[in-house]
């Protein structure tokens, strides 16, 4: 890269008002890179002849085989157009549904976006998804439609019949965004009403008529919508060259025809058409049967163009048609044998695709300082706290983000959306750079003097004389000689070798933006985590201090310099001095300070922006061990390095001791590992087969038996012969009656616990799985309570979880739920999961989990059991793995009906005093969060005068059997039930021609698929199947749909649900029909069962199978002699 355009800018990056920084989104394939390439050679920083096939911001080896994009990549170019000179920093993302967390970071730090949409395949999945984040970050979009090449020369279409298919594409991206404003504005409108409905006093009796469109109508939505002649939409075909708006050709036809440009550029795309007697442009073409002016003037010039070139290489006509353009072909271009060369030629002259979309960027997409209002407060607003509730200093940063000034007074404000990993050797300051003539001129003078000391030496060895009158002092001179050469020789290895280490070094370069201010190398800035609180770090700090002083330690805050600033360029880095506010940059030696994103301020009352959105869940795990196990420490630093480069990558060390890789899908995992091998750990790794996570539950009794006949009476009684032989089988103390209640007595026979598993309905579950926020902040609410302190919740989390408590009543309906949600003892696993502990003991009351919402009323202190805390933890033990593989649970209640204690006071006594005398340990389990949470008053006294006594533990063991026999009496209740496994379920689309349709299906039944919907493409022959596939049997799945069609069909798999598997892993025939249907041994294969024994079988828990089947004595031919 020239210094000139470096410096050019420089200079660019001071002027906010031309500065557009935006992102390219698309689905996978779509022809994004290719786009980028176009754009990239605008600038000269590759050939235009190369634009399409470098991919050059696909720098990876493993992107450039793969054919995909696999991280974000940024490249900073410059344009001019209408005499201004713009600086446009444009980030290249991937489409694969993998690596959608890349594409979050990327659209975090741009304020617009270009939505690339292939011509034939239209929408699809990760088309909505990008639309979608760009929606929820307030970005605004632009359309390019790209591949329209494939309308001509694959699908053969005419241009009137491209016309209509591209009005259908415009469509579906225009109902995509439409239905996000639609969900928008009538969310806003329902909390406007709401808020209406409570301020009013007077409630009318009459009936109220509610219009829903209403909102819709009065909100203005001109703005959101693509249309080519707003200026908004680029038709192109970016491997070819070619893109056009309609304002190109509106201005090209506007001198020709003498039709003012404004009235084409209405006119050109719609029903309208040119009526050549009167020589006016009319509508209704489509009711005529008239040529619309879109297909006359534009796409007919083009299919011409594609006909004369590719099609029927008519010499003759394409000179004629290059001489009336006024363009200039190369004769090698006109003699090439391939006819894509020529097309690209004369096209990229003609309509050139980089100035349709940059000069669109320009026009379209705003610039930094025309940042909105609502994105700002959603930036600084974390979690559910609103902008208003903010600390004053903090609410006053809202005016330096909105002017996005580059004073020396105005607060620096970056974001770093994540780390990237570099090699040393790209670094501006290790590459090698061009000698000046001096330095060149000393290197030639050192050279001479080395050569000229060599053959001195050389000479007073060879002269045979010297030895004889120098006697024994000769010989000294050569040896002292040799040894200096050889400790040369060994510093110098030393340093190379040292050289080389800090060469392999991996550097994390921060992917950041500047929102206000200039931050400046070697400045000095608080680095602020995602947790971090501004209201909290403003009481602990003076006034008026900054970053300089010496500060007390505030939690996720650090102060650190700036070691670098970097000017990305796609492959390559460029050093810079200063950024001011408003442009994309890279921050070095930030490693240390931040993970995976951080907000860096020089002001402490900047809040943490808001967490990214990731599309994608990590739900693929893997354990990974080296091959050598001395090699263990490197592979710890390559995992943790992994972790902190990969955005959507966790790592984790689990209780076995395994290190596990969490990660999106199959391709993301592959990407990780080869990362790991090669660049992070660099030694040879092996890694397990995937993990595959199953949660475990229970079902009401099944009406059907595996016949689908109905259950009668004969099954019944085998039903309860078999539960008087299990009852046979439980050890001494567990008693189960008939209705599924175990009751349970501890080892010192001083308690009985009664509990019964019942299942949640489906609604339940997801409600708990939605708000686990939501329950974390009632738990931490009740923790705080009994510590006498006091936990601040704004009121719309007291709303948000009000809304909470009334869907949940509204979903446990019926008899046996009567009152439940009142009763609602503990959440669990890890106090926030989707199982329910209820109260059911009769008159023992206890403070309720939702005292956050009643604070303001003055309830008596409820009587509460020394002992409740073990019942939770208990609880908490037995849902973090369950009885059939050690799987967390999933959508189960616990009902405790009885808890006896046989215990005399100063048993008890005392044990409360061991219980609350001393602070809990800190513990890795998330059950012990806290042993002293459920203290009353009269224990504390206690437990102080216990601690005047002496040293005592922090948990009796009394207090330990209690927690053993309720996770004892929690499996055997969860046993009494219809027990079933839940397995992970992906969504998958899939895209296909008819011919494979057929080949594609046997692969989905194979893997237990089950396909959703299937529909076809209008205008395509392209099905599009949604289908739901089980993640454990996902593996492979895309490269075998690709290899049995040939190719033609590749799906997109994204995790969707949890899903209850149907059949039963300890079934057993037991009526008459099922012993005839699959015979006395019913040894066909158990699905549910094969899963449940190959998790047990990794766990290294008993798996119950037979080691040898079918066996026989060995026959010999011959008879032993």
């Amino acid at each position: 890269m020239g210094h000139t355009s470096l410096e050019k800018i420089i200079a660019l990056q001071k002027k906010t008002s031309r500065i557009r920084n935006l992102c390219i989104l698309a689905h996978v394939d779509h022809g994004k890179t290719t786009l980028a390439d176009s754009l990239v050679a605008s600038n000269g920083i590759i050939s235009s002849r190369l634009a399409g096939k470098l991919r050059y911001l696909d720098s990876r080896e493993d992107e450039q085989i793969r054919g995909i994009t696999m991280k974000s990549s940024a490249i900073s170019l410059q344009y001019t157009t209408g005499g201004n000179e713009y600086l446009i920093n444009l980030i290249d993302s991937p489409g694969h549904v993998d690596f959608s967390s890349e594409v979050s970071t990327a659209v975090r730090l741009c304020d617009g976006a270009i939505v690339v949409v292939d011509a034939i395949e239209g929408v699809c999945p990760q088309t909505q998804v990008v639309l979608r984040q760009a929606w929820l970050e307030n970005i605004r979009p632009v359309l390019v439609i790209n591949k329209i090449d494939r309308l001509i020369v694959e699908l053969k279409l005419t241009s009137q019949e491209a016309f209509t298919h591209l009005q259908k594409i415009l469509e579906q991206v225009n109902a995509v965004t439409g239905s996000l404003f639609t969900s928008k504005v009538l969310e806003e409108r329902a909390e406007k009403d709401a808020e209406a409905q409570s301020s009013c006093t007077e409630n009318s009796s009459a009936d109220q008529v509610y219009d829903w469109s209403a909102g819709l109508e009065e909100t203005d939505d001109s703005d959101l919508y693509f249309s080519p002649d707003r200026g908004n939409v680029v038709f192109a075909s970016a491997i070819d060259g070619w893109g056009f708006s309609i304002h190109q050709f509106a201005e090209m036809y506007s001198q020709k025809m003498g039709i003012r440009s404004s009235v084409l550029l209405k006119t050109l795309w719609g029903d309208f058409y040119l009526n050549a007697k009167a020589k006016k442009i009319m509508k209704g073409a489509q009711s005529k049967g008239k040529k619309p002016l879109f297909v006359q003037l534009v796409l007919d010039n083009i299919w011409n163009m594609y006909d004369a070139v590719v099609t029927r290489r008519d010499k003759e006509k394409v000179e004629k048609m290059v001489t009336s353009l006024g363009l200039k072909v190369m004769s090698r271009d006109l003699r090439h044998s391939d006819p894509k060369v020529l097309l690209s030629a004369i096209c990229s002259q003609w309509l050139p695709v980089s100035r349709a979309v940059l000069s669109m960027v320009c026009e379209k997409l705003p610039c930094p300082a025309e940042i909105s209002a609502e994105r700002v407060e959603k930036l600084m607003s974390v979690g559910a706290r609103r902008f208003d509730s903010l600390p004053e200093k903090t609410q006053e940063l809202k005016k330096a983000f909105l002017d996005c000034s580059a004073d020396e007074t105005a607060p620096v404000i970056i974001f770093v959306s994540k780390m990237f990993a570099v090699d040393s050797k790209a670094l501006p300051q290790n590459k090698q750079r061009p000698l000046t003539q001096e330095e060149i001129a000393q290197r030639r003078e050192l050279a001479r003097q080395r050569h000229a000391e060599r053959q001195a030496a050389n000479q007073s060895a060879e002269s045979p004389g010297s030895a004889d009158a120098g006697g024994t002092s000769t010989p000294a001179g050569p040896a002292r000689g040799a040894v200096t050469d050889a400790l040369c020789a060994q510093t110098e290895a030393l340093s190379v070798k040292a050289a080389v280490e800090e060469e392999n070094k991996e550097h994390f370069v921060a992917f950041a933006r500047v929102y206000s201010g200039v931050v400046r190398k070697g400045q000095k800035v608080f680095v602020l985590g995602p947790k971090y609180d501004p209201s909290l770090a403003l009481r602990a700090l003076p006034e008026g201090c900054s970053v300089a002083d010496v500060l007390p330690s505030i939690p996720h805050m650090a102060c650190c310099t700036v070691d670098s600033l970097y000017l990305l360029m796609g492959r390559e880095l460029e050093e810079l001095d200063e950024v001011p506010s408003g442009n994309v940059l890279g921050i070095g030696g930030m490693e240390e300070f931040i993970l995976k994103s951080a907000t860096i301020s020089t002001s402490p009352a900047c809040p943490p922006f808001t967490p990214l959105n990731f599309e994608a869940t990590p739900i693929v795990r893997v354990a990974v061990e080296p091959k050598h196990p001395s090699e263990m420490p490197k592979l710890v630093r390559g995992m943790r390095l992994l972790n902190q480069a990969d955005p959507c990558a966790e790592v984790l060390i689990q209780e076995t001791g395994e290190h596990v890789l969490v990660t999106a899908g199959e391709v993301h995992l592959q990407r990780c590992l080869d990362d790991l091998r090669e660049r992070f750990a660099k030694i040879e790794i092996s890694a397990s087969e995937p993990i595959i996570p199953f949660r475990e539950t229970v079902i009401r009794p099944p009406k059907m038996d595996m016949v689908n006949e109905d259950l009668g009476k004969q099954q019944k009684v085998a039903v309860i012969h078999q539960v008087k032989e299990e009852q046979m089988k439980n050890p001494e103390g567990v008693q189960v009656d008939s209705t599924g209640l175990v009751t349970l007595t501890t080892p010192n026979k001083m308690a009985t616990v009664g509990v019964r598993a019942i299942p949640l309905p489906e609604e339940v579950t997801h409600l708990l799985e939605d708000n686990v926020e939501l329950i974390r902040t009632m738990e931490q609410f009740s923790l705080f309570a009994w510590e006498d302190k006091t936990l601040d919740i704004n009121q719309k989390i007291l709303e948000n979880i009000q809304d909470f408590k009334v869907k949940l009543e509204s979903n446990l309906q019926g008899h046996k739920w009567r009152e439940a949600v009142e009763r609602i003892w503990a959440f669990g696993p890890r106090r926030c999961g989707p199982n329910i502990l209820l109260n059911n003991i009769e008159g023992y009351r206890r403070p309720s989990v939702w005292q956050c919402l009643e604070r303001e009323k003055e309830t008596e202190r409820a009587e509460i059991r020394d002992f409740d805390n073990s019942i939770v933890s208990g609880f908490q033990l037995a849902t973090l793995s369950g009885p059939m593989c050690e799987e967390p649970l999933m959508g189960v209640c616990f009902s405790v009906e009885t808890w006896h204690m046989k215990i005399s006071t100063p048993l008890a006594q005392q044990d409360s005093v061991d219980e609350d005398s001393q602070p809990a340990e800190p513990s890795n389990d998330d059950q012990s969060e806290s042993s002293d949470v459920h203290e009353t008053s009269s224990n504390r006294s206690r437990s102080r005068v216990g601690a005047a006594g002496g040293s005592v533990d922090c948990y009796g063991p009394f207090s330990g059997q209690l927690i053993a026999a309720m996770k004892e009496a929690c499996r055997f209740a969860f046993q009494a039930k219809p027990q079933r496994l839940m397995a992970a379920m992906y969504t998958c689309e899939i895209m296909a021609t008819a011919e494979v349709l057929g080949r594609m299906y046997a692969v989905l039944s194979k893997r237990e698929g089950r396909v959703l919907q299937e529909e076809m493409k209008e205008g395509t022959d392209m099905f599009i199947i949604k289908a739901v596939l089980p993640v454990a049997e996902s593996f492979g799945f895309a490269d075998e749909i690709r290899k049995r069609t040939s190719g033609l069909a590749s799906p997109q798999l994204v995790f969707s649900h949890w899903e209850v598997i149907s059949s039963d892993p300890f079934w057993v025939p037991t009526t008459e029909e099922e012993y005839l249907h699959f015979g006395e041994k019913a040894d066909s294969t158990n699905q549910t069962l094969k899963y449940m024994n190959a998790v047990r079988r990794r766990k290294g828990l008993y798996v119950e199978e037979k080691i040898v089947e079918h066996a026989e004595k060995q026959r010999t031919l011959s008879k032993n002699k």
